[in-house]
């Protein structure tokens, strides 16, 4: 397990999960605002400020890190290089969320609107559901545990295969391109901040080689 390593270690690399699931909650807020600029009537430029200055701080946060854990095996040797080649690939998925939460901005700040359609009570709900995996996914950072892990995997990968039917059937629609175009690209970015998530908790649980893999190495769930 590669949050073991560092929540057990000697040498106080404690605080690199501690810091990871502070990445993670910030990501959280941005994913927060982000949708509710595009789904609701919230202010685009009301949040803007404060969802990039967010991701600024993700960024700099990963970087801290990834400089402290090469330095880490630096000074320790290769002992623990799986571990740490773990922990710099999780608080990369963070990253990676953070940018997705500004591609739904973006979205947003581009015109789209999706406050008051007739789906729009369903993506709100849908929101409300992946903000809370972004708690589940912090709290097993904090106290890994397989049980939850199988849980959030189930529950997780049923939303993917629901994003995923949810952009085939706007690819395949026949309503207008202003209609369905929009709403396939959240949904391609819902995806890939679900499957970050997913990667997040499989790599704090599960061996480096088979990270953002399923059935036995042969399903990427991170294309």
């Amino acid at each position: 397990m590669v949050l073991s390593f560092f929540t057990k270690s000697s040498g106080g690399l404690e605080h690199v999960v501690s810091k990871a699931v502070g990445m993670l909650g910030d990501a959280r807020h941005s994913f927060d605002l982000a949708t509710l600029a595009l789904l609701t009537d919230t202010d685009v430029a009301a949040v803007d400020a404060d969802i990039r200055e967010t991701d600024q701080r993700i960024n700099h946060t990963e970087q801290e890190l990834r400089s402290e854990l090469v330095v880490h095996v630096t000074v320790q040797g290769s002992t623990d290089i799986g571990s740490v080649l773990g922990m710099i690939l999780l608080i990369k998925k963070i990253e990676r969320i953070g940018d997705q939460a500004k591609n739904v901005l973006d979205l947003a700040q581009s015109g789209v609107d999706l406050a008051h359609e007739p789906d729009t009570a369903e993506m709100l709900a849908e929101r409300g559901i992946i903000s809370t995996l972004f708690g589940e996914a912090a709290e097993l950072l904090a106290d890994p545990d397989d049980a939850r892990l199988d849980d959030i995997s189930r529950r997780g990968g049923a939303l993917l295969d629901k994003h995923q039917a949810k952009i085939e059937e706007y690819l395949h629609s026949d309503r207008p391109g202003r209609e369905v175009v929009p709403r396939a690209i959240y949904y391609r970015f819902l995806k890939r901040i679900v499957a970050n998530l997913l990667g997040i908790v499989r790599t704090a649980n599960e061996p480096l080689p088979t990270v953002d893999y399923l059935d036995d190495g042969e399903t990427d769930t991170d294309d």
